[in-house]
């Protein structure tokens, strides 16, 4: 039930009862009537911010594709990662892409590989090895690998050719489910070679 099928003088509880007004005590229609009001004043502000996106994320591109179009020649990197500067070079603005990764069934052909590595090795020098393994092909609550705990095996050197034939079968387990663009803003502080950050996070202002 929502609020347009609420009859006058009544109001809704948790359970989506209907109440009648002079039944609430005061103080719990003083809790909703602020709690309501800063939430529908946020969701308005939350429109705001998503339309400020939209249109900053639409005008770096515009201003990409004419330095494209002027000098022959892509902005940024191969990801789409651009930093621009104004002249003075007091604000920047940083356009950055995260990509989003999961690995296929070739992941569990790697940990077959590394276990075989493992029990090869045996225990000794290389027993810390076999924590770090464990851990990095944990799952959380959502029955979900750390994408930068298995990315992580990689940085390891081990110059085993079945530990090598493990990385790359990571490698290529490696997908891109998707992405996301993120805008950040910046301010120098003073003639320094420091940025200090333009928040629009509520938590951090």
């Amino acid at each position: 039930m929502n609020e347009q099928t609420i009859p006058a003088g009544f109001m809704q509880d948790s359970q989506g009862r209907l109440v009648p007004e002079n039944m609430v005590k005061p103080i719990d229609r003083q809790r909703d009537e602020i709690v309501t009001e800063i939430v529908v004043k946020a969701m308005a502000l939350q429109q705001q911010i998503k339309a400020f996106k939209t249109d900053c994320l639409g005008d770096l591109q515009a201003f990409i594709d004419l330095s494209a179009e002027q000098y022959d020649t892509q902005l940024g990197g191969i990801k789409g990662n651009v930093t621009l500067t104004t002249y003075d070079g007091q604000y920047k603005i940083v356009r950055s892409i995260a990509e989003y990764l999961s690995f296929d069934e070739r992941l569990q052909v790697a940990k077959e590989l590394i276990d075989k590595c493992i029990h090869r090795w045996s225990e000794g020098a290389r027993s810390e090895i076999r924590v770090l393994v464990q851990d990095a092909f944990q799952t959380d609550r959502q029955g979900k690998i750390s994408t930068s705990r298995v990315l992580g095996l990689k940085r390891l050197d081990i110059q085993d050719e079945e530990w090598q034939q493990a990385m790359q079968a990571i490698s290529d387990s490696i997908q891109v489910t998707g992405s996301k663009t993120y805008v950040r803003l910046y301010k120098r502080i003073g003639q320094s070679d420091q940025w200090q950050p333009i928040p629009l996070d509520i938590a951090a202002l």
